[in-house]
């Protein structure tokens, strides 16, 4: 018997949910920092086992949105929680149920398919609190499971995979069993980008960038692949920023989604980096579309 079948992962932002979305496939496809809502579009991982292919979806964190770009990414992740064969709810393991977490619960009244409780980040609290914690969120919930993991440290995630699999439908695989994203390269290119960025920069820069890549072009015989990007922001102010004084920043902004880019493609990449402003993109629908962050 083989089994496949979406698997969507929701928290609140900054639950760890795109750590544990690169843990469980094995190679970094979601981008990580420490910065709530980093994640702005779903993006598909794909792990095979010889009896089951398991489709993971990571999503925006679930926040009440203000404006056009934050309640674009919320519409990705309640389409997701309505289209799934398991959902993983992630909370971060702490003393008591966040409020942010309450209003995640809320969101799961449409939902028909099974929910799993991953209590994230178990290394930094101690084992006395997760149990009364573990209580606490059974008396709110008819969760299936229930797991506390660390997917920083990869503790507990086998037992969780295993869980996810028994729930998933019986059916042919989705995907060929060689590819780990149906996310292309060149969105991929634009990610660690926008990573780098968002690592090195503060306030409101992280959250007022997008970037388009604007040639990707590979060279087999040479093993190299030539990426020109534009880093759009909204006030020239930002821009100055990100270049640096004497270029220095947007320099080392390209070194290292570089090396990153050619970590996973397995090739030499030739960046280069633009800088445009774009006013107040953030607000604009149709640059939020423009952009893929907003579908039409």
């Amino acid at each position: 018997m083989f089994q496949s079948g979406f698997i969507g992962i929701i928290g609140r932002p900054n639950a760890g949910k795109s750590t544990l979305f690169n843990a469980i496939i094995g190679d970094k496809i979601s981008i990580i920092t420490n910065k709530p809502q980093t994640t702005r579009n779903k993006i598909t991982g794909i792990k095979n086992d010889p009896d089951a292919q398991m489709i993971f979806l990571d999503t925006p964190g679930m926040h009440r949105p203000k404006t056009p770009l934050n309640k674009a990414m919320v519409q990705t992740t309640r389409d997701t929680i309505g289209s799934v064969d398991v959902l993983l709810m992630l909370v971060e393991a702490n003393t008591d149920v966040h409020p942010h977490d309450l209003f995640l619960i809320e969101s799961l009244a449409p939902v028909h398919a099974p929910v799993i409780l991953v209590i994230n980040k178990i290394d930094l609290i101690e084992k006395q609190y997760l149990l009364p914690l573990m209580d606490k969120f059974r008396q709110l919930y008819d969760f299936r499971e229930i797991f506390p993991i660390s997917a920083l440290k990869g503790d507990g995630i086998d037992d969780l995979l295993k869980a996810v699999k028994v729930l998933l439908p019986e059916g042919p695989p989705f995907y060929p069993d060689d590819i780990q994203t149906d996310a292309t390269e060149r969105f991929i290119a634009a990610e660690f980008i926008r990573e780098k960025i968002t690592l090195m920069t503060k306030q409101e820069i992280p959250y007022a960038i997008a970037v388009e890549i604007d040639l990707f072009k590979e060279d087999e015989a040479k093993n190299l692949i030539r990426i020109s990007a534009s880093i759009n922001v909204e006030k020239e102010s930002q821009k100055a920023i990100i270049i640096g004084k004497r270029g220095a920043m947007l320099k080392n902004i390209g070194t290292q989604a570089r090396l990153d880019m050619e970590k996973l493609f397995g090739a030499r990449v030739f960046l280069e980096l633009f800088v445009r402003v774009r006013k107040d993109w953030t607000c604009s629908e149709r640059m939020l579309q423009e952009f893929g962050i907003l579908k039409h």
